[in-house]
């Protein structure tokens, strides 16, 4: 006799599989491709591009998702037959690859746990203006070897020589060809003997004697003086943000290699 279930019985076996044929995107060759595994990709493909956005999440994105996933589980497949996964190579780039998603992992997980408080932002903001002071400064400059150079290049220019023609000789690539123009700038963009003979100046004036660094000897003369352009808070807050959680996760690392048994 043949056993035929009842109507109701197919109707609860269709309805128990559901769940499970839900968690699975496909079957290749009796392997499943989880959904989360689909879900996973597409949450990457839509966190990519940054504050424009990246793919929006479609019917259209995943059907390509679904392909792609299918492809590689096919090529993974067979990458699996021919035992490749047990090359020393692939093994060792395996390796490298699981530690940069896990170190990606422990690093979102640190700044989550560690916010950047707005306070924080606020100090660095403020430490930031009183670098920049209130004034910018549009200024030219040579730069030479030695401070005899330096000397004569200011005995030429206050003779009446003219400081576009002097600057081509400048070792500063970056200004030499511009009559050594360094545009408009803060004190805090230059080192400090340079901006601290900078700011003594008044427009249209020259250093009278060799300004050294670590960069050569410098003659400076001040075109211009104008009040700053500082960036307001909401302008820079995402750079400051960046640059304190860098900040903390470089503290972060050394803290932990100072308690790790190094041999």
């Amino acid at each position: 006799m043949t056993f035929k279930p009842s109507r109701l019985l197919v109707v609860l076996f269709a309805a128990a599989a559901l769940p499970v044929m839900a968690q699975n995107l496909a079957v290749v060759n009796g392997k499943a491709i989880p959904s989360s595994r689909a879900d996973m990709m597409i949450k990457q493909l839509s966190a990519q591009g940054g504050a424009q956005g990246g793919q929006p999440d479609t019917p259209e994105l995943r059907n390509m998702v679904k392909d792609e996933l299918i492809n590689r589980e096919v090529l993974i497949q067979e990458a699996d037959k021919l035992g490749l996964g047990n090359n020393p190579d692939v093994k060792a780039q395996a390796d490298i690859a699981r530690q940069s998603i896990l170190i990606r992992a422990l690093v979102a997980d640190f700044i989550k746990k560690n916010p950047i408080k707005d306070a924080d932002i606020q100090a660095e903001y403020d430490k930031f203006k009183a670098q920049a002071g209130d004034k910018e400064y549009h200024a030219q400059h040579i730069l030479v070897e030695n401070e005899a150079d330096a000397k004569s290049i200011i005995t030429k220019l206050k003779a009446g020589a003219k400081f576009e023609d002097l600057a081509k000789q400048s070792k500063d690539p970056g200004s030499a060809a511009n009559g050594g123009d360094l545009g408009w700038a803060t004190p805090a963009s230059f080192v400090k003997p340079f901006s601290d003979a900078l700011v003594a100046l008044k427009p249209g004036q020259l250093t009278d004697t060799p300004v050294k660094t670590q960069f050569g000897y410098h003659v400076i003369k001040l075109d211009e003086v104008r009040p700053a352009k500082i960036p307001t808070l909401a302008e820079v807050k995402p750079q400051i943000t960046e640059a304190l959680q860098q900040k903390k996760l470089q503290a972060y690392q050394q803290d932990l290699r100072a308690k790790a048994k190094i041999q």
